[in-house]
């Protein structure tokens, strides 16, 4: 027999090869794996390429290696038949790995099929020479390298379905993987050489025509560590890309969600909006008509909200909200809905068992938003007017539902709020009126239908004549001549009682401009301001400039403040009061004695007078709690150096009783009503 040697750095080289191949292997299981159908497949078609011609070039360079005392060569043919076999073996064990399981019994056939499949492209391999006499084997050692192929095949099979997902440290589990499957496949091939038998005499026919192994072996070095390298390469520049892709859908669908949130969420207290309540609503009435079940829709309003947000600045509004809507949250079902529509409104979407429920949920809203509130050192109230509709009895459709429970929080509203009310029928018409009112109040300054009148006050008993007070009167095309009663608080909730502040401002200066002209130099003109328009940020500047274009001197004009509006926020109010007085501007208490005066800030206050309140005088009657309650006021006021106003004189009882109290002004019906400018100049110019 021939003696045989090898190439010990192509050994090596071989041994390298064989890793390499089967790293490329494994990674490229986790790309087939992880990618979708197309990809996959062009993944699968492109490993078994690299794959098989790593294997390949292992045991074609362990050829290589080989060394006998006669000329060497291979056959073309037979060596690339040796190459697609390694290919397709290669192709069919990556598809193994890819599927989503990988059962023993399974694994077993492929590991045959596989350790055959490379055994075959050995050997095949091996007739490439094509020697004369033919190749013997040892029987043995023959069946020993099949037997080492097919358990380095199922051993290759199971690491790879064990580690094509991308775990943490898989990378080092591969490569150590990879050193262990290349070392078994070099272990097949150098066994299978070992069971060759090349007789004495034996030539090798293929070294005349056939592929020279001199050159052959760099080539194939060269060829191979590229198409490997590339191929690892490609796959994981694929994989880090797949990251990144991964990662850019995640951070689209954290976008996507905050993009819901906000479309969907109000963006304050993180309630739901309109847009959600709506879809809730709609589903809440499609499941209790299937069940025969009932719901409650509940309107909400705060009371005093406005006052709070205009005089201490949205920024302690909007943390106001935000601490309604956690007490609103704190005492609801999970299953309920608690909506924001905007502004102070909140709307609850409640089940219910039996419509009293709605009761006790009401009574609890109204008592937890009663309850006062502590933000940023500011002590602050506010109220709920609730309107309730309850499905299906008050309205089946989403439309009907929201109008009724709108119509029953107004209803709330106008019966002195700080409650709830259920809807009634009656409460749509009145609804529709408060609704219409307010569209013609909108129009009302624009077509000058606004009108003052004035009422007379007098220097006790009789006169004469101190000046007036401005009151607002509005001329309704078609309802005729509306009281202040009527529409002063739906110009409050609407905010439209600021333009006509304003407006009324304006009125009273001018008309004080023309009895100044006709000699009336004594006189002083009274002009009620509202709590929006107290605390509105353009006050001072709008009392300077309507004094400064009519020309009046500012002892000529009164503003009258009522006392729960000057005691709101005693501070802020002081700070306004001041101002106000710093341009020379009388200022009256109104309503004094109905409120919570503190005698420590009344102190303080730069007031010039303070009215007493026509419901103390209108049962005034010597010896009654009244008369008690006006001397105290008129006492105080003299203590405190304040000019005494009384109101709503009507009888001449209360003038003689007021007079004797020492009172410096008198108004009522009794001396005169409120009227026109021109009727005002006619009937006190005789007195």
């Amino acid at each position: 027999m021939l003696t045989a040697s090898y190439d010990s750095a192509l050994v090596v080289v071989s041994l390298l090869v064989a890793i390499l191949a089967s790293y490329t292997a494994l990674d490229m299981a986790e790309r087939i794996n992880s990618t979708q159908e197309f990809g996959g497949r062009s993944w699968l078609v492109g490993g078994a390429v690299a794959m098989g011609i790593g294997i390949w070039s292992m045991h074609f360079i362990g050829m290589l290696a080989f060394r006998l005392p006669i000329v060497l060569g291979y056959d073309i043919w037979i060596t690339l038949l040796s190459l697609l076999v390694a290919i397709i073996v290669s192709g069919f064990a990556l598809w193994t790995v890819s599927r989503p399981e990988l059962p023993l019994r399974r694994l077993l056939k492929s590991a045959l099929l596989m350790g055959g499949g490379i055994a075959l492209m050995h050997y095949i391999g091996m007739a490439a020479m094509l020697m004369n006499p033919a190749i013997q084997y040892d029987p043995l050692i023959f069946l020993a390298s099949i037997v080492i192929a097919v358990v380095a095949a199922g051993a290759a099979l199971w690491i790879a379905f064990h580690l094509r997902r991308n775990t943490p440290h898989v990378r080092l589990a591969r490569a150590s993987a990879a050193v262990v499957m290349g070392i078994a496949i070099v272990g097949m091939h150098y066994t299978g050489m070992e069971a060759a038998r090349f007789p004495l005499g034996s030539i090798c026919t293929a070294a005349r025509e056939g592929v020279s192994p001199g050159w052959l072996a760099i080539v194939i070095v060269i060829a191979t560590l590229s198409v490997l390298t590339i191929a690892l390469l490609t796959s994981i520049l694929d994989a880090r890309l797949e990251s990144r892709t991964a990662k850019l859908a995640v951070s689209l669908a954290e976008a996507n969600e905050e993009l819901t949130q906000q479309v969907l969420h109000d963006h304050l207290t993180k309630l739901p909006n309109r847009t959600l309540l709506e879809d809730r609503l709609n589903q809440a009435i499609h499941q209790a008509s299937r069940e025969h079940g009932h719901f409650a829709l509940m309107f909400i309003d705060l009371d005093g909200f406005k006052a709070i947000n205009d005089s201490l600045g949205h920024h302690i509004g909007d943390l106001l909200l935000i601490e309604v809507a956690n007490r609103i949250r704190s005492i609801m079902r999970a299953h309920d809905t608690v909506a924001r529509l905007g502004g102070d409104e909140f709307v609850l979407l409640v089940d219910l068992k039996e419509r009293d429920d709605a009761v006790a949920i009401a009574d609890k809203l109204v008592t937890i938003i009663n309850e006062p509130f502590h933000i940023q050192r500011h002590d602050l109230s506010v109220s709920a007017s609730v309107g309730i509709a309850i499905y299906p009895e008050d309205g089946s459709t989403r439309h009907d539902l929201v109008i009724n429970a709108d119509a029953a929080m107004y209803h709330t509203k106008r019966s002195g709020r700080n409650g709830y009310h259920f809807f009634e029928a009656s409460m749509n018409a009145n609804a529709h009126n408060q609704l219409q009112l307010l569209q013609d109040l909108r129009q009302a300054l624009e077509r000058k239908e606004f009108v003052l009148y004035y009422q007379p006050k007098f220097n006790p008993p009789n006169g004469p004549v101190l000046g007036a007070e401005a009151l607002l009167r509005w001329q309704h095309p078609t309802r005729g001549m509306v009281g202040p009663d009527e529409f002063i608080g739906l110009a409050e909730k609407s905010g439209l009682i600021v333009p006509i502040g304003a407006w009324v401002l304006n009125e009273a200066c001018r008309q004080m401009r023309e009895w100044r002209d006709l000699g009336h130099l004594d006189w002083k003109v009274a002009v009620n301001l509202s709590a929006l328009q107290f605390a509105h940020h353009d006050l001072i500047e709008l009392v300077q400039s309507t004094l400064a274009r009519y020309d009046l001197p500012a002892r000529c004009l009164t503003l009258e403040v009522t006392e729960s509006t000057a005691m709101h926020d005693a501070e802020a109010s002081l700070l306004t009061l001041q101002k106000i007085a710093d341009l020379g501007v009388d200022i009256s208490i109104d309503d004094f004695g109905t409120g919570y005066s503190s005698l420590l800030y009344l102190k303080r206050l730069p007031a010039n007078e303070l009215k007493i309140d026509r419901g103390f005088v209108r049962d005034l009657g010597i010896g009654t709690d009244d008369a008690a309650i006006v001397s105290s006021i008129v006492a105080l006021g003299r203590t405190l150096n304040l000019r005494i106003v009384a109101e709503g004189v009507e009888t001449a009882m209360q003038q003689d009783f007021l007079t004797e109290l020492g009172c410096d002004a008198l108004q009522g019906y009794l001396m005169g009503r409120p009227m026109p400018a021109d009727q005002f100049l006619a009937a006190t110019s005789n007195l």
